[in-house]
């Protein structure tokens, strides 16, 4: 082949450039560095404060270092309070909370994402205005229901009146609508899949990105509930009742009460670095999904 009639080579893409085609920029680091310091100042200092004595609190520009006392101010609230014992329990409360959160939302979900029934646009509906109910107005029947049960006192009536949610159903509705190819359903049907198998075998493995989001605003909204578990607990509190009790006495060390707050934390924070991966994934796939 001559030179006369050699292709000529294409051109190099060109790399794209700015913020919209190519890497972000020094405004975008900089306003999410801001934005991470602002929501992580407020754990640093409590941590600060708890370990550290009482003469950290009436200073006027609070201390960036924490200081030597941290281990001192925990073992006054193991002593105070029965922390194991609140910490399991608030960890039974939110797993099984989340499970079932997580198990149900997703069935409920893609029922009503993928299947065609009648009512269900109505019933749609009437999950989504249940939101609009404030949470407060159940208390006084959901207290009067669990002393009829018996069940005032014991875990069970922390855990069965969030067995599911209503934001759940409609958060896993929303992902499945367009997730799930209904040509891949009807593929799974045609094959003689079962509706049950149908779902967990196309329907959960769809649905996980967004059930590791849902499972950790669920597990994180549970460990952090206090009034419903106040009212009902007893002799059974969850760690966030516990820690209420270092407030009961005259004179409240307040650098020990953050101290057990700074525990309580630990577990949350554990779970969101074991569960990142999972949860960049799912927001990832919501934002490139369509």
């Amino acid at each position: 082949m001559t030179a006369l009639t050699r292709p000529a080579a294409a051109p190099a893409p060109r790399r794209r450039r700015g913020i919209r085609g190519g890497r972000p920029g020094f405004l975008t680091y900089g306003l999410l560095s801001a934005w991470f310091v602002g929501s992580a100042y407020p754990l640093w200092w409590s941590f600060v404060a708890g370990s550290s004595d009482t003469t950290v609190l009436t200073l006027s520009y609070p201390p960036l270092l924490p200081g030597g006392r941290f281990f001192e101010n925990a073992a006054e609230v193991f002593a105070t309070i029965d922390f194991w014992k609140a910490l399991a329990n608030s960890v039974i409360v939110s797993t099984a909370i989340t499970v079932s959160v997580l198990f149900f939302s997703t069935l409920a979900g893609y029922a009503f994402a993928k299947l065609r029934f009648r009512g269900r646009n109505g019933l749609m509906l009437f999950v989504i205005l249940t939101l609009a109910i404030p949470t407060q107005l159940g208390i006084i029947p959901l207290f009067i229901l669990m002393k009829e049960f018996g069940w005032t006192g014991t875990l069970g009536a922390i855990i069965v009146p969030t067995l599911v949610t209503a934001f759940g159903v409609f958060f896993m509705r929303q992902y499945l609508v367009d997730v799930i190819p209904d040509e891949l359903i009807e593929a799974a049907r045609m094959d003689g899949a079962s509706m049950i198998r149908t779902f967990w075998h196309v329907g959960v493995p769809a649905a996980r990105p967004a059930m590791a989001i849902l499972g950790l605003f669920t597990f994180m909204t549970a460990w952090t509930d206090y009034l419903w578990p106040l009212i009902v607990a007893g002799s059974n509190p969850t760690l966030q009742v516990a820690l209420s009790q270092l407030q009961s006495a005259k004179y409240v060390n307040y650098t020990v009460v953050l101290a057990g707050a700074v525990l309580a934390t630990i577990p949350l924070l554990l779970l969101f670095i074991v569960a990142g991966r999972q949860l960049v994934q799912g927001i990832m796939a919501g934002a490139v999904k369509g």
